[in-house]
């Protein structure tokens, strides 16, 4: 994958921020599997999965011969009376990402409620709100040398293509790609990366079951229970025209990083009904995702 910049996820290892997502596996299983499967480079994964402490992170990281990419940030961005906390919290991730040497902040619009099935709709004063507050950790982001991107994310309050294409009007952070939720979220990435190539500058390569999306998209079934369902599946084996994707981006001149997420949620017994953990099921999707994006680079 010379062509490309990959890097892993801790999200693909099941390691989530939402409360009773499911097991968590200690980075060190994390990182040895993404050094064994070949990969450089890893986002941080939920707050203090990691070790915060600067030096403390790059021997971790560096034990495993990976570097840092960046991480993920869902906080309010809408309410007026959180705004100080959400500066607060955006000022510390942002030290935590550059003394790890990453490069970008991955933003999104979280509710403030628990995990991401609810969604309450937002007032005009409210999305202004969020786009004011973007714009502020933007430059927080940037006294610390990063780029900040916006995280289109199922369950937050940018989600949907039409909020998707009024952010992208509203505001001049560029996008995270994310190829699986763009999809739940009823939004086609290979239109959405046609139209708006020039705004992304992050990519989250996911692959997902259509059929599971769509109860997703429709309420009939909860996100974290679609994802225990096996909503999403290794590179290849889903319904995203992931290869297309890729080929568009790399056409347009997309330099950026490709991250492999594939969400996963361990069950705290340590089996998934078919295999234990020990089997290693996110190590083997992980290789499954290489192999076929490996394949797709060989057309490029």
């Amino acid at each position: 994958m010379s062509e490309l910049k990959v890097a892993g996820a801790p999200i693909s290892w099941g390691v989530c921020e939402v409360p009773g997502w499911g097991r968590m596996l200690p980075p060190q299983t994390v990182l040895s599997q993404m050094s064994e499967l070949g990969l450089t480079a890893t986002e941080l994964g939920p707050p203090a999965y990691l070790p915060e402490d600067p030096d403390v992170l790059k021997n971790t990281l560096a034990e495993h011969e990976l570097t840092l990419v960046g991480g993920f940030l869902a906080v309010v961005l809408h309410d007026d009376e959180r705004t100080e906390q959400t500066l607060a919290e955006a000022e510390h991730s942002a030290e935590v990402l550059a003394a790890g040497g990453a490069e970008v902040l991955v933003l999104a619009a979280a509710t403030g409620l628990d995990g991401y099935d609810e969604r309450p709709q937002l007032t005009d004063k409210q999305w202004a709100t969020l786009i004011s507050t973007c714009a502020a950790i933007r430059d927080v982001a940037a006294r610390h040398g990063l780029a900040t991107v916006l995280h289109p994310h199922v369950g937050t309050h940018v989600e949907r293509g039409p909020e998707v294409e009024r952010f992208l009007a509203d505001s001049d952070l560029p996008l995270c790609l994310d190829t699986g939720h763009l999809l739940i979220g009823g939004t086609d990435p290979v239109e959405l990366a046609k139209r708006h190539a020039a705004r992304i500058s992050h990519v989250h390569l996911k692959d997902v079951r259509a059929a599971l999306a769509d109860e997703v998209r429709s309420g009939r079934l909860g996100y974290a229970d679609a994802v225990s369902q096996g909503m999403y599946v290794p590179l290849g084996d889903g319904d995203v025209e992931v290869g297309a994707i890729v080929r568009f981006l790399h056409e347009a001149g997309y330099g950026g990083w490709y991250v492999l997420e594939q969400d996963t949620a361990l069950p705290e017994d340590g089996t998934d009904g078919t295999v234990s953990i020990s089997s290693g099921k996110p190590l083997r999707d992980t290789a499954r995702s290489i192999a076929y994006l490996d394949t797709v680079v060989r057309d490029l």
